[in-house]
């Protein structure tokens, strides 16, 4: 048996603003969507490199405040990247842990946090 990788399901409460944070200032791009109907939810896939993962804006689907760990081979000059983009909800740092080389914390519009490490 050979196990894949975990897609982590994170959940969205604003489709606008889950769209400005993951599409535009990340970098992420939309695979594919899903409403089961017109007025539904949207449940969505993206990605960016080798991360995949999935937004839900349906009760139940993950849970607020989730940490998402996330590799990054070049941790500084991404770093750099999204400074330059001057996003007016965040001013990430970079520090280091005990378990990781360099780290950086980013919180999504809804809690969750998604952590860059190297």
């Amino acid at each position: 048996m050979k196990l894949g990788n975990p897609t982590p399901v994170i959940r969205i409460f604003d489709e606008e603003k889950a769209r400005e944070f993951y599409v535009e200032y990340l970098e992420f791009r939309i695979d594919w969507e899903h409403r089961f109907a017109v007025n539904m939810p949207l449940y969505m896939q993206i990605s960016n490199s080798g991360c995949v993962l999935h937004l839900s804006a349906h009760h139940g689907d993950g849970t607020p405040g989730t940490k998402v760990r996330i590799e990054c081979d070049d941790l500084i000059a991404y770093h750099a990247e999204l400074k330059a983009k001057n996003y007016k909800f965040l001013n990430p740092g970079v520090g280091k842990q005990p378990w990781a080389e360099a780290e950086m914390c980013l919180a999504d519009p809804f809690g969750n946090k998604l952590i860059y490490s190297r």
